[in-house]
């Protein structure tokens, strides 16, 4: 197999005892040009040299992570532990992508968004993300499952109703109370709509 890539040894950022190398490309494909620099990876193993699979600008994957097919990491996003991007998905932004996830067909996971634990991202995912919400100022993650959809806030994962329930649970002196009681509509708007159209 022809190589698509080299390590360039003298750009190396080194995290945690770990060493990643910026990919310099060997060929071209699709926008990217002999030559060109891309993101940081560990090693070969994180990036298939076949396929258009390519880690951009200041992007990291390391870990036993690996990004193949037409998949993109970019922007400052980060891809590690044991997570697949594959297929056309692309990763951008801000976004984390670890433990045993998965994002593959033409999904796209972008922002702060931060996906996880055994996680999968597919197809044509629908997923929302509202950041620095709550008292913690995190991430609620909203995404479409084969059952409906599910929320993802800190330690709490589950269905629209068990939300409501947490959310009700709340004081009235809790801000984040009506905050998440003035997104609840939104996110059933959003994803009610998107359902129906199956």
């Amino acid at each position: 197999m022809e190589k698509k890539y080299e390590l360039d040894t003298s750009d190396v950022k080194e995290f945690y005892g770990r060493k990643l190398f910026r990919v310099i490309s060997l060929t071209s494909f699709l926008t990217v040009s002999v030559g060109d620099k891309g993101g940081y990876i560990e090693s070969e193993k994180n990036l298939n040299h076949d396929g258009n699979a390519w880690v951009y600008g200041n992007a990291w994957v390391y870990g036993n992570a690996r990004v193949s097919g037409n998949a993109r990491v970019s922007g400052n996003a980060w891809v590690y532990g044991n997570a697949r991007v594959s297929g056309n998905a692309w990763v951008y932004g801000n976004a984390e992508v670890s433990g045993n996830a998965r994002v593959s067909g033409d999904a796209r996971v972008s922002g702060d968004a931060e996906v996880s634990g055994d996680a999968e991202v597919s197809g044509d995912a629908e997923v929302m993300w509202v950041t620095k919400i709550g008292s913690s100022k995190s991430t609620l993650t909203v995404f479409r499952t084969k059952d409906g959809y599910n929320l993802v806030r800190g330690c709490f994962l589950g269905t629209m109703e068990q939300f409501k329930d947490a959310v009700s649970k709340k004081t009235d002196s809790d801000k984040s109370k009506k905050e998440y009681e003035l997104l609840i509509p939104v996110i059933e708007y959003r994803f009610n709509k998107y359902l129906t159209k199956e």
